[in-house]
């Protein structure tokens, strides 16, 4: 599995999901401008000492993402509380991309325009604010995803 995130702002949530991605065995690509520098010890901290087993790459834009993996077969699933589709209602596949949003501002409208059919969401009590943290968001889909596959090289 992939994770995309675009844009990310807060360290600590980015920590956390590098340490999903690594107990789970999951690509991690951070795109765009990131809100932090991949240096700074709060995303050290929170990411603690799993660093070195974590596949990660950057891209400049999403763009460059795309295109690098859009012929492999893989599918994108961009997740945002604008979707209709629950985030179960998607059979995923080994090699599919989940694609999350800035903290404060979700995925831009050209994500949600361009892949209406790929844009699913976490069902939330309505009326609200905000939404779930980023690192929670990310954990609640990847898992369904990985459940949907038996859990491949899990135990």
């Amino acid at each position: 599995m992939h994770i995309a995130l675009i844009e990310p702002e807060i360290p600590p949530n980015t920590g956390n999901i590098t340490r999903t991605c690594v107990m789970t065995g999951t690509t991690l690509h951070l795109v765009g401008k990131l809100g932090f520098s991949l240096a700074d010890r709060h995303l050290r901290r929170a990411g603690l000492d799993y660093w070195p087993y974590l596949v990660f790459y950057t891209y400049r834009d999403f763009e460059s993402l795309y295109r690098f993996y859009q012929h492999n077969g893989c599918n994108f699933y961009f997740f945002t509380t604008k979707a209709q589709k629950a985030y179960t209602e998607a059979t995923y596949k080994i090699d599919d991309f989940l694609v999350f949003g800035r903290e404060t501002a979700g995925l831009s409208p050209e994500f949600l325009a361009r892949w209406p059919e790929r844009c699913l969401r976490i069902p939330m009590k309505a009326g609200l604010p905000r939404s779930l943290n980023l690192s929670n968001a990310v954990a609640i889909v990847l898992y369904e995803a990985l459940r949907q596959q038996g859990y491949p090289g899990l135990q």
